[in-house]
This record gives C-alpha cells, sequence and structure tokens, in this order.
C-alpha cells in the first residue's frame, strides 16, 4: 500500500503541474524577466508547481567534453557491459591516450550514479573512466531475480574482469564496503583480474567507531522493522511490477528531515530569485533539485542485509562476513594498494570509519597503504567541489600511478 500510496499522490498532482506550465507560458517566458513584479511572482510561484515532484528517471551526466593531456577532447558514453540491474558505462574519449583504467563504484541508495558526475570529470582529467551505473530497481522485472549483498560483490567481480587486471578501484560512501568484500574475495581466489588500488572514500567499513546518527538510526530498531515499515512492492503500471524495493522516495523524505529548514529556505531563496529575474541563482538552485529528486529504487535483499550486515553488526570488519557461504578474508589481499579519504566534518561516515580498513588489510605492506584526512569537508566535500578538486585528487592521482 505504501507505494499505491505515492503513485496515487503523484497522479493527483500531475495536472496541476500541468496547469502551472501553462499558466508560466501564458505569462510569457520562465525567465520573466521585464514583467511587472506581481506577474513575475505569479510566474515564480507557478514554477515552483510544476517542479513539485520526483522522476524515477536517471539523469544526463552531461560530460560531454574534457581537458585531458593538455587539450579539450570530445567525450562520449559507452555500455561495456550492461546486465539487469547496472551497466558498467564507459566515458571514452575521442583520443589516443593511454591511461590507467578506474572504475568508479558508485552507491547504490537511493539516487543516481550521475550524483557523482563532478568525481567522473575530475577523474577523466587524467584516466580512462569507467561506472558502476545502477538501474533503477523498479525497472527491473521479476524474472532477472533477486539482488542481495553477495549480487552486487559478483557485480563488481564482473566488471572488474571485464576491465581486466591493470584496473583501478574508487569507492565512493556506501560501497566501500563491497569493494572491500569483492577484493578479499578476488585475493582469496588467487584471481588473476585483482585490481592494482582501491581508493575508499568515505565509507562505513566499521560503523562501529564514531557512530554518527545515521548509524544510530540504523541501530535503534531491529531489521523486521525495517523490513515491515520501509519495504514496499512495485506496482503494477512498472517492469518490475511485483518487486520488492526500498523506495527511493523514502529515502529522500529521510534524507529531507533530517535538514528540512535547509530546504525550504533554498526554494524561497529560488522563488526570490525567479521573482527578480536572478536567473543564474536560479538555476543554480534548480539544478542541485533536479539531481536531488531524481530518486531509485533499492532491491529490498540489497537494501536489508546493507543495513544488517554493515550498519547493524559491521560484519566485515568484526570478521564474520562471508560471501557465498565462505568467510571473507581482508587479510589474503596483499596485491591491491590501499588508499581511504575521510572529511573531518562528515556527520555520515564519521572519522575513523573508512580508516578501519588498513587494520583489516594486515597482509599489505606499509608501502602499499596510504590515508588522507581532508580538512573542512563534509561528506560530500570528500569527493566533489574545490577541495576534491585541488586537494584530495591529486593525491588519488599519484596512487593510481604509483601503482600502475
Amino acid at each position: 500500500m505504501l507505494y499505491l500510496a505515492y503513485q496515487a499522490q503523484s497522479d493527483l498532482i500531475n495536472p496541476a503541474r500541468t496547469l502551472a506550465q501553462a499558466a508560466i507560458v501564458a505569462l510569457g517566458s520562465r525567465a520573466i524577466l521585464g514583467q511587472p513584479l506581481s506577474a513575475s511572482a505569479a510566474a515564480a510561484g507557478y514554477e515552483l508547481v510544476t517542479r513539485a515532484g520526483l522522476t524515477h528517471d536517471r539523469p544526463p551526466y552531461g560530460i560531454d567534453r574534457v581537458v585531458s593531456g593538455n587539450r579539450e577532447v570530445p567525450v562520449t558514453e559507452a555500455a561495456a557491459l550492461t546486465l539487469p540491474f547496472g551497466t558498467l558505462l564507459h566515458f571514452r574519449k575521442d583520443a589516443d591516450l593511454q591511461q590507467s583504467k578506474v572504475l568508479v563504484v558508485a552507491p547504490l541508495s537511493g539516487h543516481f550514479a550521475t550524483l557523482l558526475r563532478s568525481t567522473v570529470a575530475t577523474l577523466l582529467q587524467d584516466h580512462d573512466v569507467y561506472i558502476t551505473d545502477w538501474h533503477n530497481a523498479r525497472e527491473v522485472p521479476l524474472s532477472a531475480g533477486a539482488f542481495g549483498y553477495d549480487d552486487y560483490v559478483d557485480y563488481l567481480i564482473r566488471f572488474i574482469e571485464t576491465l581486466g587486471p591493470e584496473t583501478h578501484v574508487v569507492a565512493v560512501c556506501q560501497p566501500c564496503v563491497q569493494v572491500l568484500t569483492a577484493a578479499a574475495v578476488m585475493a582469496q581466489a588467487a584471481h588473476p583480474a585483482q585490481p592494482r588500488s582501491m581508493t575508499l572514500m568515505a565509507g562505513p567499513v566499521d560503523t562501529r567507531i564514531n557512530p554518527t546518527t545515521v548509524n544510530k538510526l540504523a541501530t535503534d530498531k531491529p531489521i523486521g522493522w525495517f523490513e515491515k515499515n520501509l519495504i514496499a512492492r512495485v506496482p503494477a503500471r512498472h517492469p518490475g511490477a511485483g518487486r520488492k524495493v526500498y523506495p527511493g522516495f523514502i529515502q529522500l523524505g529521510a534524507f529531507m528531515a533530517m535538514n528540512m529548514s535547509r530546504h525550504i529556505n533554498a526554494h524561497i531563496d529560488l522563488f526570490t530569485h525567479l521573482a527578480t529575474g536572478e536567473v543564474e541563482k536560479a538555476e543554480a538552485i534548480k539544478t542541485f533539485y533536479d539531481e536531488y529528486f531524481a530518486v531509485l529504487d533499492l532491491p529490498a535483499e540489497f537494501y536489508l542485509e546493507t543495513v544488517q550486515w554493515i550498519f547493524q553488526e559491521a560484519r566485515l570488519a568484526a570478521g564474520t562476513l562471508t560471501y557465498r557461504g565462505e568467510r571473507v578474508d581482508c587479510r589474503a589481499i596483499r596485491r591491491t594498494a590501499l588508499m581511504t579519504v575521510e572529511g573531518e566534518r562528515d556527520d555520515i561516515c564519521s572519522l575513523g570509519q573508512t580508516a578501519a580498513a588498513h587494520d583489516l588489510c594486515c597482509g599489505l605492506k606499509p608501502f602499499r597503504k596510504r590515508h588522507h584526512m581532508q580538512a573542512g569537508v563534509g561528506h560530500y566535500g570528500v569527493f566533489s567541489g574545490r577541495k576534491w578538486d585541488g586537494q584530495i585528487y591529486p593525491i588519488v592521482r599519484n596512487m593510481i600511478l604509483a601503482n600502475s
């Protein structure tokens, strides 16, 4: 009933959005420059109505060109491998450049991988970049089967195999644990395609260390509560009809509730900028929320196992995690260099949670390990923004270069 109620509400508001769009056209233009203030304010209000709602479609990455090798080169997207729940997406540069392959592992956590477009754009300057482009679970038919933690690890191994043994992996947030698991599984099997390096950025390797509000929310209730209250079935109108999912709109609502005043003030600012013709300021806010309001549904199996195994029980850090029935042992990792990155002000994944990977990977020689704590940044500042570009990325680049 949860998903059906959301779908009904969305259907009810769509006519109002359509009428608001028609009203904007009638008033003249979206920019509303030169209109009387009353007309400008009305148009601004109508614009906000048109934006009242979520989308379940992946936004574009919008990376068409990049400066690489001291010149600007075109970039095109190409699927290197497509599986039911995710695509290995290649940002192919139209230039004859010999650069290290980097697999960016994006979170499967309610938003699309396009949240990492700035991470990808920066890495593209010096590397041949791929990303895990996860699919919206409500678009995956039941015939594709379930998708849990072990399946996620399987996908990572398949992707790394596709790229070959010279691959470097950069994981952002949630999948740091899965990447570490995949590296250990491949090492335990003496897999010939073990990655050259893995960079783990702001990930919950050991959530027992300095627990955050997010960690406490995950541990306050038993896993049965999450299954009963947060899991819904996809409605009949979608390809994944009947699939159990953790809906992206629930996660978005939880994130917004944590800082509702900020989002309210942002939309007040958007109204003001639209009404007064400050187009650039309005576009900046709209661009952010176009991405923020694009939500992705997670397979229920993956969500519940992630909550229980990573956030409630910290199985990898505790040494109790298994993959396909076999215990995962990070001590087996000896060929894949390790770098961890944390943000001083990260209130989602606090200091020490990602660095815990170094103690787990005790089989690695010291020169194959590196940790960086970035001062003055929160969670998103670890992988996007000025300090990512100017201070963190050069260290990541050097780590990749040193192990290529």
